[in-house]
């Protein structure tokens, strides 16, 4: 199953919701919308707040299933007031929103002025946050003293009449492990069979998500152009993503890689074949959603080419992964 990726970082959320419809009659499977306090970039120019739009696409659309890709429930909002804020999205979206988590980028939750942990330290707290979440989903009262959080006297009274998955972010191979855990299905960003191997070995049954980015356009120098203004952030590697402060500090790093690096993680152009064999990476690797995300600001562009020459031909690229 193909979805669209609303990306908050490039919209502003009026667009938002008109893309969340223009996907649902395109013919997408899912959607999925990012969350974040600041953008990647400057250029992209947005970060409207990604539970105000959820409740705009709630009244806008009618079936199309949608999740957050991903929530960082464990510094920049405590995990109790991201249990409360999910309820009420499941609530509006009646048995279609997932609950996409990780455990975040200093980018965005630096911002209040607290400490970024280590690595170890943020997959420690995801896990509390989640037992957090459990806990007060179940609409009794609450009260939890843990190692990173405190809760007291809590019951959230509007909760959905089916709880939401939880999809857990995952990196690498210790990440998966911990998504079978504390997880109800896992997500990715790029197309890695060995996460999807250690997820299931772990134990993790649940669905598998991943992300494509793309820029569909007839002239594939075009194509480049756009991707290297709207979305440079994605061909950085290492630790970079998640140590670096201020949207300041991706742009000098995302200017200097060559065209290269683009092309192989972007699919840039207008062939159906190249979108349809970067697709099929994906299911052979063994995801079962995976979100294709458009960059810059031509969407309408976009939904026609895949509308067109894309959902058409997935019944026979999914037979053959």
């Amino acid at each position: 199953m193909i979805g669209y990726h609303l990306s908050s970082e490039e919209h502003q959320p009026q667009d938002l919701v008109r893309f969340a419809q223009r996907a649902e009659e395109t013919g997408f499977g899912f959607a999925q919308i990012s969350d974040h306090f600041h953008p990647w970039v400057n250029r992209q120019g947005s970060s409207p707040f990604v539970w105000g739009v959820l409740g705009a696409i709630a009244q806008t659309t009618e079936g199309i299933p949608i999740g957050t890709a991903v929530t960082c429930p464990t510094i920049r909002m405590h995990p109790a007031i991201v249990a409360h804020a999910a309820a009420t999205a499941a609530t509006l979206l009646e048995g279609r929103f997932f609950f996409g988590i990780g455990t975040g980028e200093r980018l965005n939750e630096h911002v209040l002025g607290d400490a970024w942990p280590a690595n170890s330290v943020r997959q420690e707290m995801l896990e509390e946050a989640v037992e957090v979440i459990r806990k007060l989903w179940t609409g009794k009262l609450v009260t939890h003293t843990g190692t990173h959080y405190r809760v007291e006297n809590a019951r959230l009274f509007t909760l959905p009449s089916t709880l939401p998955p939880i999809v857990v972010s995952a990196t690498g191979e210790d990440a998966a492990k911990t998504a079978a855990s504390i997880g109800d299905a896992v997500m990715t960003t790029s197309p890695s069979a060995s996460i999807i191997d250690a997820y299931r070995e772990a134990g993790g049954d649940g669905p598998t998500y991943s992300m494509l980015h793309v820029v569909v356009h007839e002239d594939v120098n075009e194509a480049m152009r756009v991707a290297r203004q709207w979305w440079p952030n994605s061909v950085i590697p290492g630790a970079a993503g998640t140590e670096l402060a201020v949207p300041e500090h991706f742009e000098p790093l995302g200017d200097a890689f060559p065209d290269e690096a683009f092309e192989e993680q972007y699919v840039l152009g207008a062939d159906p074949e190249r979108h349809l064999s970067e697709i099929r990476k994906y299911l052979d690797a063994g995801y079962e959603h995976v979100a294709i995300h458009q960059i810059g600001p031509d969407q309408e562009t976009f939904f026609r080419f895949y509308s067109e020459e894309i959902i058409p031909r997935l019944e026979r690229v999914t037979a053959g992964a």
